[in-house]
């Protein structure tokens, strides 16, 4: 069946290839006007005109002077202007809220970021301290010079897009209007609120601006309380049909072993969670405010494993190994070149990349050809929070007039 297209617009066009000089003008940056032509394919005078309406709008700004080819004379190039338009990131976790502003170079602008235990707290009480956070965060980027144009937050739990509604048992949320709540209490911004998924947001934020550069292909493991996975593959985030691709916290690696919240047992999350690692290490855990934005425990958890406490080794290695069993059929399915270990499995690194490399060796990695390279996230508990921000940072260069 063939069917027709519909018409494209003359504002469609512009918007369109608006869209795309900024899109080439982040990529290879600086870059002058007629490398821009060369890129796009657009005349020298059309990418003029957009580069025109770019520099109105404050996304773009001159560079200093380059030479095309390495010849005649300098031309004028031109970058993603550092201010003033900016993303905001903010972040829900079990023992922390977090918030961080983003210029359109990824910059770090403002960030904030408050030791909280909201496990154990009303739904109310956690999006009352979450609004005021990022309150305080706009009014400082404000004075700073910079406007939010959109907030994305992280939950650790599953988005349903189509209910508006968030289910994120570890904290205790059950079908929560996360989006519909802080769009009331937030100043109004032209691109909105947005909530995602915080293993997904975490996979991009090390996309976009940490480990996972340069990897085409990549698991990200989010682990706190819970445990999730975003999928990046070809360099693109997979979400799946219903957004919730990744869910690996409750994949059973031990049949016999604890019972889980979700009903079953031996899930991962009681395996390698943070609370499992704790409790197989004999660590009393407690609310967050150690050094660092540490919880307590998590800060004992690590003192113990750098001066070679069995206990604590014995635990981590425990987990890597539960862990490696729920990444098996991620791994086998999707080939990644490297699975990146974010949250608090980022900071257990050190021990755990070998028993999970180990495992998935056995698994038959080496039959396959390759095992997965393990990497820590490089922004550790920040990956989640920039990720959001940067989700902001990608609607503007997909769609540049929002900010007009």
């Amino acid at each position: 069946m063939i069917t027709r297209e519909a018409p494209t617009h003359l504002g469609t066009m512009r918007d369109r290839n608006l869209a795309l000089v900024l899109g080439e003008i982040a990529r290879h940056q600086p870059v002058t006007r007629a490398r821009l032509a060369e890129l796009t394919g657009l005349t020298k005078t059309t990418v003029a005109a957009q580069v025109g309406v770019l520099t109105r709008l404050q996304l773009v700004e001159g560079a200093g002077p380059v030479r095309e080819g390495g010849r005649g004379r300098p031309g004028a190039p031109l970058s993603l202007a550092s201010g003033p338009v900016a993303g905001l990131g903010l972040e829900v976790n079990g023992h922390y809220l977090a918030a961080c502003v983003l210029d359109m170079n990824g910059v770090v602008r403002g960030r904030a970021h408050i030791a909280r235990n909201s496990r154990d707290r009303p739904v109310g009480e956690t999006l009352d301290a979450l609004v005021r956070m990022a309150r305080r965060v706009i009014e400082e980027a404000a004075e700073a010079g910079f406007t939010v144009m959109g907030t994305t937050v992280a939950v650790p739990g599953v988005v349903d897009r189509a209910a508006g509604t968030v289910n994120a048992p570890n904290i205790g949320w059950q079908a929560v209007t996360v989006e519909a709540l802080l769009a009331d209490s937030l100043p109004p911004q032209p691109i909105g609120v947005r909530v995602e998924n915080e293993a997904n947001l975490g996979a991009l934020g090390e996309l976009w601006y940490g480990a996972g550069r340069g990897s085409g292909s990549y698991v990200y493991v989010s682990g706190e309380a819970g445990i999730g996975a975003g999928l990046v593959v070809d360099g693109e985030l997979f979400r799946g049909a219903h957004g919730a691709a990744g869910e690996i916290g409750h994949v059973v690696v031990d049949p016999s072993g604890p019972s889980c919240a979700c009903g079953g047992r031996g899930c991962v999350e009681q395996v390698a969670g943070l609370d499992a690692v704790l409790r197989a290490a004999a660590i009393e855990s407690v609310d967050a405010g150690g050094a660092g934005h540490l919880p307590d425990a998590t800060a004992e958890l690590l003192r113990r494993l750098e001066t070679g406490d069995a206990l604590a080794a014995a635990a981590v290695e425990a987990a890597g190994s539960g862990m490696a069993v729920a990444l098996i059929a991620a791994v086998n399915l999707l080939d990644p070149d490297t699975v990146v270990l974010g949250g608090l499995h980022a900071l257990l690194a050190p021990w755990m990349a070998p028993h999970i490399e180990s495992a998935l060796s056995r698994s038959g990695g080496r039959l396959r050809g390759s095992v997965p390279t393990i990497r820590a996230a490089a922004l550790a508990s920040e990956s989640a929070v920039r990720g959001g921000a940067g989700t902001v940072v990608a609607r503007v260069l997909a769609d540049p007039m929002v900010v007009s």
